[in-house]
C-alpha cells in the first residue's frame, strides 16, 4: 500500500545530485523512500518464508529488515557519527521489542481474544535478550570505572574500543550458535503448527523474482540511507532535535519499516509465531549481529567504535524494554492488552528522548 512512494526514490536523486534544496527535504524524502523500498523487502522475504517455514522465514525477514538499518548505520559510522550508530542500535533493540511487537499484539489481539506461539522458543530468545543487556551494560560500567580509577580519556577510549572488539566476537559467536540451535540440532522441538500454516499461503511471486526484488531493494536503500545520513544534521538543526533523538526514534522506525508490516500482517493472519519470531528475533539479530558487524567495519574503516552507551537513561530504556518484552512472550500467549501496553513503554520512552536535549558527553563519543 505504500508503492506509491516509490516514485520519491528518483525525486531523492534529483534532489542530492542536481537540485540541492537544503538538507531538510533530502532527509524526509529520503526517509520516505525507503519505506516502500523496505515494504517490497518483506514482501520478498514473506515470499520466500511461505516456501521455507515460520522459523527460516522469520530469519529471512529480521535479516532483510536488518540489512535496511545496517547500510543506514554504515553510512553513519563512515561520517564518524558514533552517537547515532549507538543510538540506532538501541533504538532498534526497543523499537523492535516494544513498538513491532506491540502493533502486531495489538492488532493481532482485537481479532483473535487468544494467540499462541512457542514457548520453548520464547524462553530461548528471552536468554538471549538478557546476553544482549549484558553486553551494552558492562562496556558502560568498564568505561566508568575505568575514569573513576584515573585513567586518562585517551587510554579509556583505547581500552574501551579493544573491549568492544572482543564483545564483538563473542557476540557473533553466540548469534552463530543460536543459529545452529534453532535450524539444527534443536529445529523439531522449536517447529510449531505455524509451520504448516505456511504451506496454505499462496505464493505470488517466483523465488528468482523475490530474490531480484531482495537485491534491488537493498542497492536502493544504499542510495537512500547515504543521503539520509548526510542530511542528519541540517535535519536537526531545522526542528531543533537531537541527533540523538533522531538515531534513537526515527531512524529505527523507517529501517524497521519491513518488520513493522510484516509482523503486523502475520499477526493479524493469526500466525503468531511468525510474527513473534520476526520481532523478538530481528530484536536478537540487532544485538547479536548488527551491532557487532558495526564494530568490525568501524576497524576496518580505521574508526574504531566502542559500546559504551553514555547516556543512563538509554541503558534504563534498554533494560525496561527487555524486561517487559520477556514478561510478555514468556508464557507463549498474547492479548491485545499486553500489546497495548509495550506501546504505551514505547511511547513514554519516545517522549522521555524528544524532550532530551543534546548534552555535552552524550555525542561525539567513539
Amino acid at each position: 500500500m505504500l508503492n506509491w512512494l516509490l516514485v520519491l526514490v528518483p525525486v531523492a536523486f534529483v534532489l542530492e545530485f542536481i537540485v540541492h534544496p537544503g538538507d531538510m527535504w533530502i532527509f524526509i524524502v529520503s526517509a520516505a523512500a525507503i519505506l516502500p523500498l523496505a515494504g517490497l523487502m518483506g514482501k520478498a522475504t514473506e515470499e520466500l518464508a511461505a516456501r521455507t517455514g515460520a522459523t527460516i522465514g522469520g530469519l529471512l525477514n529480521a535479516t532483510f529488515g536488518n540489512a535496511t538499518e545496517l547500510i543506514i548505520a554504515f553510512f553513519a559510522l563512515s561520517a564518524g557519527k558514533f552517537d547515532v550508530v549507538k543510538a540506532s542500535i538501541t533504538g532498534s533493540i526497543i523499537g523492535n521489542l516494544l513498538l513491532v511487537l506491540g502493533l502486531a499484539l495489538f492488532l493481532g489481539g482485537l481479532k483473535y481474544p487468544k494467540q499462541t506461539f512457542n514457548r520453548e522458543s520464547a524462553g530461548t530468545a528471552a536468554s538471549l535478550l538478557v546476553i544482549s543487556v549484558i553486553a551494552f551494560l558492562v562496556p558502560a560500567l568498564f568505561d566508568l570505572t575505568e575514569k573513576q580509577f584515573g585513567i586518562s580519556s585517551a587510554q579509556v577510549k583505547i581500552d574501551d574500543a579493544n573491549l568492544a572488539l572482543g564483545v564483538a566476537f563473542v557476540l557473533l559467536a553466540l548469534y552463530a550458535a543460536n543459529i545452529i540451535f534453532t535450524l539444527v540440532t534443536h529445529k523439531d522441538i522449536l517447529s510449531t503448527a505455524d509451520e504448516a500454516n505456511a504451506e496454505h499461503h499462496k505464493t505470488e511471486w517466483s523465488v528468482p523474482v523475490a530474490l531480484g526484488v531482495l537485491l534491488g531493494s537493498t542497492v536502493l536503500v544504499g542510495f537512500m540511507s547515504e543521503f539520509l545520513v548526510g542530511s542528519i544534521e541540517g535535519f536537526t538543526k531545522t526542528f531543533g532535535l537531537s541527533e540523538f533523538f533522531v538515531g534513537l526514534i526515527i531512524i529505527p522506525i523507517v529501517g524497521n519499516a519491513a518488520e513493522h508490516a510484516s509482523a503486523v500482517v502475520f499477526a493479524m493472519k493469526n500466525r503468531m509465531e511468525l510474527a513473534v519470531t520476526i520481532a523478538v528475533g530481528s530484536t536478537i539479530q540487532v544485538a547479536l549481529l548488527v551491532a557487532p558487524i558495526l564494530v568490525l567495519l568501524s576497524w576496518v574503516i580505521g574508526k574504531p567504535m566502542d559500546l559504551v552507551l553514555n547516556n543512563p537513561l538509554e541503558i534504563v530504556t534498554l533494560i525496561g524494554a527487555v524486561l517487559i518484552g520477556n514478561s510478555v512472550t514468556r508464557d507463549g500467549e498474547t492479548n491485545w492488552l499486553e500489546g497495548f501496553m509495550l506501546l504505551g513503554v514505547y511511547v513514554i520512552l519516545a517522549l522521555a528522548f524528544f524532550f532530551l536535549p543534546s548534552a555535552p558527553g552524550i555525542a561525539g563519543h567513539g
